[in-house]
């Protein structure tokens, strides 16, 4: 599909009518610029009408239906949110995610359908997505989630991550932890990749080290969706633990809790 943005001749309910978000969406921008969004789906009348819909209220919207264009739209237009369809015919949306991830904290929604796909909006999450919705969503449902994300992004609402950058260099066991290039190594200077849903894990058990955190204060601290069943979290634990622990099947440094949730159990030094 060749890339463009898509007019705005849908016409939808009168439930699905809302405000103009662009001034909002985008306050503190000095030049007010509308938010450009990037959509990618494979059915063409689901991304006609997103993106006319998008258009109409004040949000420059692209679209494609084809995973590999969509990677050349985010290095060309360097939009300020993605709108990820995650079954894109043969091809999985959550390779699309991954890659984005690799280089870039850009916000992305997903969109899966029915509940049997629970597990890839919960790996979707996992691997750094910003928020989800299930098909069939009401467009009014689709920009609220958009503008609530773009609000995040507001200067002085920095994402996940970016959050603890002023707080420099940490220490804990035989791990340091480069708060301003989110970039964990251990003593010996060996790089360990994080997701960002890890990274946000790991930043809520520095922040509170030696103290029982609640699976429902992981699961607002990594910002994982109300609604997505909180062993989710457990799962998220299991990875950080194969990155942290010498032994992950007798796990010493995050420890559980039982009938509590987890605790860090290290010290942390500020460097």
């Amino acid at each position: 599909m060749t890339e463009r943005t898509e007019s705005p001749t849908a016409s939808f309910q009168d439930g699905d009518a809302i405000g103009t978000i662009g001034a909002s969406a985008v306050s503190g921008n000095k030049d007010h610029r509308s938010p450009t969004c990037l959509i990618v789906e494979d059915d063409s009348t689901m991304r006609h009408l997103v993106t006319s819909y998008l258009e109409d209220h004040d949000i420059h919207a692209i679209s494609t239906s084809r995973l590999s264009e969509a990677v050349g739209l985010i290095a060309r237009h360097q939009p300020d949110l993605v709108v990820l369809d995650l079954r894109l015919g043969q091809e999985d949306g959550l390779d699309l995610l991954r890659e984005i991830r690799a280089s870039s904290d850009v916000p992305v929604i997903i969109t899966t359908g029915h509940r049997r796909e629970e597990i890839d909006r919960v790996v979707g999450l996992e691997l750094g997505a910003d928020d989800y919705i299930t098909k069939p969503f009401g467009l009014r449902e689709l920009l609220a989630r958009i503008r609530a994300v773009l609000r995040r992004r507001e200067p002085g609402q920095p994402a996940a991550g970016q959050r603890d950058a002023g707080k420099g260099r940490c220490r804990f066991g035989n791990w340091q932890l480069d708060r301003k290039n989110r970039r964990l190594t251990s003593l010996r200077g060996e790089p360990v990749a994080l997701t960002k849903g890890e990274y946000a894990l790991l930043m809520a058990f520095i922040d509170a080290p030696q103290r029982p955190l609640s699976r429902e204060h992981l699961l607002q601290a990594t910002r994982v969706h109300e609604d997505v069943f909180d062993r989710s979290i457990d799962v998220q634990v299991l990875r950080l633990r194969r990155k942290l622990e010498a032994d992950p099947n007798s796990p010493s440094i995050i420890r559980t809790e039982r009938g509590i949730g987890y605790v860090f159990t290290l010290p942390v030094q500020q460097l």
